[in-house]
């Protein structure tokens, strides 16, 4: 193998980790791969955790938008589930100590605000 074969398979390398990571590098700049949007009463719809490296845009209800680390709406989506819980009487794993009916343990929706990213 010569060595410019190596360095063109070094660089998809790179890209297919960048690609797994949920990012896009195009020179300098890193572009989101996952693109969020605020609903009207300032929510957005969040089933699962992201990964805390991904960039995330964030478009809200006023045009802006904002890139966010995974790992801050990860944050977010933490308090929104653990809001649910205490307001559903849950325990930490979501299970209900009272009462035998069912209880969704999962949230869906999670609250955003302008200037989320700056918080660290």
């Amino acid at each position: 193998m010569k060595s410019h074969d190596a360095a063109a398979s070094w660089r998809g390398f790179r890209a297919r980790q960048a690609h797994r990571l949920g990012t896009h590098q195009s020179r300098k700049r890193v572009f989101p791969l996952i693109n969020l949007q605020q609903d009207p009463d300032g929510f957005v719809r969040m089933k699962r955790h992201f990964p805390a490296s991904v960039s995330v845009a964030v478009t809200f209800n006023d045009g802006t938008q904002e890139v966010v680390a995974g790992g801050t709406l990860n944050e977010a989506y933490d308090r929104a589930l653990a809001e649910y819980r205490a307001e559903n009487q849950l325990d930490a794993k979501g299970f209900s100590r009272g009462s035998k009916k069912r209880v969704n343990q999962t949230i869906e929706f999670v609250p955003v605000q302008p200037g989320m990213g700056e918080r660290q």
